[in-house]
Parts: structure tokens; sequence; C-alpha cells
């Protein structure tokens, strides 16, 4: 408290001029102070009051925050082992989402298959007829159910290549060991490379197959009619409908079978024309000939396995210019490789190509075992 605090007291001019009077001025100030200090002390209490109750607020508020974090802590232990039991069972849901999927599609393979098997049912006995004969060879095991099939091999020659194909494999392999040969032509001599013939075919084949709706197999077909009047023939019958066909959209000769294909507009007739197999058309005047009509097969290669094969009695010659016509050149090439003076023997086949040519050499099947000829 300042100095200024206790500055002297002008009693006159608070109306105060006895003692008397200034004795309860003082008292009246003592009373105030005394109020006052009452008032301090109750403020004092409260002050106190308050505290307490905010100490034990916070410790209450400390001891809730501990409560509240460990009922977070809780929840948040059963919200994520709620969340992995919806993994679970979402994984469950694709798992059995997928087998139910794998089973659609396996019953839809199942159903196809038997919907093929049951179109092969209706083809078991209804095939061209081929005349077979019994050569004495047997087989055993899996050979036992295979068949054979004839290769025939398309063989593009490049310009300027000669293939021969040797009565003997012996010949052809000697003249391919010697790998290069001299040969006269006149007055002049030409250096060609002999090298071996590959080729890469077939060694395994499956194929799916079905029945095509539109088409027939017309087989056991007169051989001395032409084919034009065959084919006019075959297609004013199938297109009558009296005769159990109808519009016919395309007719085609298939040379290597030695059958017709009829395909039809509406894919309802082939089914009837089958079903009776044997039919009589009008080829000659006033003559019947009885034909057989069996589904038409398409057919998908489904599995395919290759192998490498050799020419065992046919070598290819490269390198050869262009120095005579090609009649004479080949001929002078056959007579140089019958020599046996040149390594050579007896031909049985020979064709040149020239330079600037392209031609398809054509490969079948061979009399001699694993060898084929031109």
């Amino acid at each position: 408290m300042s100095t200024e605090d206790f500055s002297p007291v002008n009693w006159e001019s608070l109306g105060i001029v006895t003692l008397e009077d200034i004795q309860k001025e003082l008292n009246k100030c003592k009373n105030q102070y005394e109020s006052l200090e009452k008032d301090k002390k109750m403020f004092k209490d409260a002050i106190e009051s308050n505290q307490n109750y905010a100490k034990q607020f916070q410790e209450r508020t400390e001891e809730k925050k501990l409560s509240f974090d460990a009922d977070k802590r809780k929840i948040a232990e059963k919200i994520q082992k709620e969340e992995e039991q919806q993994k679970s069972i979402q994984k469950e849901q694709e798992r059995l989402r997928a087998d139910i999927l794998r089973i659609k599609e396996e019953l839809d393979h199942l159903e196809k298959k038997n919907e093929h098997l049951r179109k092969q049912t209706e083809v078991s006995t209804a095939v061209p007829e081929k005349k077979v004969v019994f050569k004495g060879k047997t087989e055993q095991g899996a050979h036992a159910l295979s068949f054979d099939v004839s290769p025939r091999i398309v063989y593009p020659m490049e310009g300027g290549t000669t293939l021969i194909t040797f009565e003997e494999v012996g010949v052809a392999q000697k003249i391919l060991s010697m790998k290069e040969h001299s040969v006269q032509l006149g007055e002049c001599v030409i250096n060609v490379q002999v090298k071996p013939v590959r080729f890469l075919v077939p060694s395994y084949i499956e194929m799916d197959t079905q029945v095509c709706p539109r088409r027939i197999l017309v087989s056991s077909l007169p051989s001395k009619l032409p084919e034009d009047k065959l084919l006019d023939k075959l297609e004013i019958h199938f297109s009558k409908t009296r005769n159990g066909g109808g519009e016919v959209e395309e007719i085609d000769m298939l040379h290597d079978s030695g059958t017709v294909v009829v395909t039809f507009v509406d894919d309802s007739i082939a089914k009837g024309l089958t079903d009776q197999q044997d039919h009589k058309v009008d080829i000659v005047k006033n003559q019947k000939h009885k034909v057989k009509v069996t589904p038409f097969l398409n057919g998908e290669i489904s599995q395919l396995h290759t192998r490498h094969s050799v020419c065992l009695r046919t070598v290819q010659l490269t390198d050869i210019p262009p120095i005579m016509e090609q009649d004479n050149l080949q001929d002078h090439l056959e007579i140089h490789f019958q020599k046996a003076a040149n390594g050579g023997g007896e031909v049985e086949s020979i064709i040149y190509n020239p330079m600037g040519h392209t031609t398809l050499a054509v490969f079948v099947e061979d009399s001699l075992e694993d060898s084929q000829s031109i």
C-alpha cells in the first residue's frame, strides 16, 4: 500500500467536525472493513471450494477419459474382429461363387458333349460305304483303334531347283553324302548343291465333329457319267419336295472321295434325307440309280502334334542356272544322276523348276516303308 493511501483526511469536507463524529465514522469504516474481510473470506472459501470442485471434476474427467479410451479400444477390437469375419465371409462367398461358376461351366460342357454325342449317335451307322479287303496284317493294343491317313503334301519349289526321287534309298543317301555335284551340260559344267527334303508332318490329330444341318453327303455314285451331268441330275432330284428335298444352295463334287456335297437353303431338309439314307435318282432316262445319303460332318482340329520328316528317296538340287531349255536341262540332270559312276542310280521321277518360275510339287504316300515320293 503506498503512502498516498494514508494522506490526511479533510474531515470538514466530509461534514465531520467533532471527535464523536470522527469516532462514529471510524466505527463505520471499521464495520465496512470487517464486512469486506468477511466477504474476502467468503470469496476465498468459494475459490477454494471451486478449486476443489475443479480438481474433483478433473479427476473424474481423467477417469472418464481412461474409461472412454478403454471402451474405444474394445469397440475398435470388436469392429476389427467383425471386419475380419466379414472378409472371411466374403472370401467364402467368392469361393462358393467360383465353385458355382465352375460347376455351371462343367454342366454346360457336359451338356454340349452330350449333345455332340447324341448327334454322333445319329451318324454312327450313316457313313459312306467303302470297299475294304483284309491283307493278312493284324494289330494289337491302341493301334487296333487307330486309322491311317494317306499323306498328300504340297511342297513349294523355288526357282532354279530340281527334285529327284530314286528307286532305292541307298542311292539317294549316297547322293546326299556328296553334297556338291559337277554336272556336264554339253560343253560347260555346272556345280549344284544337294539337300535333303524335309517336311513338318502331323504325328497325332484329334478332331471334334458335328453334323451340319444344311448339308448332306451323297455316295455310291455312277462312275461313267460326266461330272456336270451327274451334278445336274442330283440337284434336280434333291430340289424336289416330293423326294424329301428343298431349295439347293450349292452342290460340289469331292474328287478325292468320289462323293457329292449338297447344301440346302433351309436347315430342316438334310435330317429327313439322311434318315432315309437310300435314294433312287433318275440318272439316265427311265433308269434309276440307288445312291446313299449320309450326314455331312463339320470337323475342327482339337489337338495337333507334328514331327519332322525327311524324304529318304528324294533329294533336292539347288543353284541350277538357266543355261538351256527346261526339258533339255532336266534330261541332262536325269542322265547324270542315273550313272553309277556319278554315285547315282535308277531315277523314278524328276522335276526341274527354272529360275524365275514357281511350281508346287505334290508328295504322296510311298510304297516303301518310311519314305515318300513325288
